[in-house]
């Protein structure tokens, strides 16, 4: 048995064997010389010449329209029904198919184009200027154009879904391994422990892994990497360097206390005789990192502001390429006091990071569905404020929440000019490690 491709129009059809292949070709040579009814296969594109040519003379002389059979089943009957196809309409089909094949092929090419001319320019002018390379206004419309509030929703569904267990060694070993999670410091070293991936995390410490600096003024909030710290003399400050955002837009306005001195800076502090200053820390928390945050200081918020924004990345090559991204994400700001004075706590909201928890405040309610707006940034201006009236104050390394994900930190306080970070710039820092000192 010897097997042959025989071509057929476009295609190879299969023959078994020699005489298959034979036969095949004589139904060819019927059809041609039309003692065999013709088969009309309608490609993708049409050629009017083509069209032309396949019409009999008979049909030509006699003024016939050519009748094309279509088999057709409609429900259980089987019904058999006809089109009929003109020559009009097979040139309109043409004409169709030509320019939609000719706009799918080639409009991505244009866009990809348009894309890297703006692109281009774009960088010209901040290396024209001397400045960081960053997003320009049409990069950043198109990147929150995306769905990633949707996606974020998407990924907390399935996180929240159940994990069989004898896959729960493979998943979560291949996460760990992906993102160096040191599972011997969580409370439950076992992987078949954890029900979902939620879980997995969000999963708690071992009691006495992460030890308290008795000497620190400010201690880690969480585990992560160190994006920027310093001080926050003017409106504008640092999220990485060179990349800088407003307080203002960040925190809100000052609205718990009348004191109005023109700066907002200054309008922040709760000492007007100079001995004090702001200073501010930014924290990245990674995928693999301990997902649960904690208080750095001893300190007792009274205000909460809910701001409803972006689920934009917080990624540090995204914060350094995206200004003022801190002001457009969804955040939780908890505003309040310490013993130096005025003291903020922010827990910022990322792409996969829709649930943002705190504990404490369960009226908080973070990747709410607000509709599709494509192209447009949400009003950062706009915010939910809440009151706290249960005099709740927060030790140092007191538990206060959790992300679903990797997210971000942001400290803001008041201390004493003699306040002195002991930290750099990319390090990686862990609950309970000192961030500054009093010196």
């Amino acid at each position: 048995m010897v097997s042959y491709f025989v071509p057929r129009g476009r295609f190879l059809i299969k023959a078994g064997s020699l005489r298959q292949a034979a036969h095949l070709k004589q139904v060819q040579q019927q059809q041609e010389q039309g003692k065999w009814p013709m088969l009309r296969h309608f490609r993708q594109t049409f050629s009017t010449k083509l069209a032309k040519d396949k019409i009999p003379n008979d049909s030509k002389q006699a003024n016939i329209k050519p009748i094309v059979r279509c088999n057709s089943t409609l429900g259980k009957a089987g019904h058999k029904t006809e089109k009929k196809f003109n020559k009009q309409d097979l040139v309109n089909r043409s004409v169709w198919t030509k320019w939609t094949g000719f706009l799918l092929r080639w409009t991505p090419v244009g866009i990809c184009l348009f894309g890297a001319i703006e692109w281009q320019l774009h960088k010209q002018k901040l290396e024209k200027e001397n400045l960081p390379r960053t997003a320009s206004s049409f990069q950043s419309k198109v990147y929150c154009s995306l769905p990633l509030r949707i996606i974020s929703r998407c990924w907390g569904w399935l996180a929240a879904c159940y994990v069989p267990v004898y896959l729960r060694p493979y998943i979560y070993g291949w996460y760990s391994n992906m993102f160096g999670v040191n599972l011997d410091e969580a409370l439950y070293p076992d992987y078949k422990y954890y029900n979902s991936l939620a879980e997995f995390f969000t999963r708690p410490l071992r009691d006495g892994v992460r030890p308290i600096d008795p000497n620190a003024a400010i201690i880690s909030p969480a585990d992560g990497r160190v994006l920027h710290f310093g001080t926050a003399q003017n409106k504008l400050i640092e999220e990485v360097k060179g990349i800088k955002y407003s307080v203002s837009s960040f925190l809100g306005p000052v609205t718990w206390h009348k004191r109005l001195t023109g700066e907002y800076t200054e309008e922040l502090k709760e000492n007007n005789d100079g001995t004090t200053e702001l200073f501010q820390c930014v924290i990245y928390l990674a995928p693999g990192d301990y997902h649960r945050f904690h208080s750095p200081a001893d300190w007792q918020p009274k205000l909460r502001r809910h701001f409803v924004g972006e689920l934009l990345s917080v990624n540090p090559r995204v914060v350094t390429w995206l200004p003022d991204l801190f002001c457009l994400n969804e955040r939780a700001v908890y505003l309040g006091n310490w013993k130096h004075g005025f003291f903020s706590y922010a827990a910022v909201g990322a792409t996969n990071v829709g649930s943002v928890q705190i504990y404490m405040d369960e009226n908080l309610k973070t990747n709410r569905w607000m509709g599709l707006k494509f192209g447009e940034h949400r009003d950062r201006h706009i915010y939910d404020e809440i009151e706290l009236t249960y005099n709740k104050k927060f030790g140092r390394g007191e538990l206060l929440g959790q992300f679903n994900m990797g997210s971000t930190i942001v400290l803001l306080f008041e201390a004493p000019k003699n306040f002195k970070f002991n930290i750099n710039i990319g390090q990686k820092v862990q609950v309970g490690e000192s961030l500054g000192i009093l010196e």
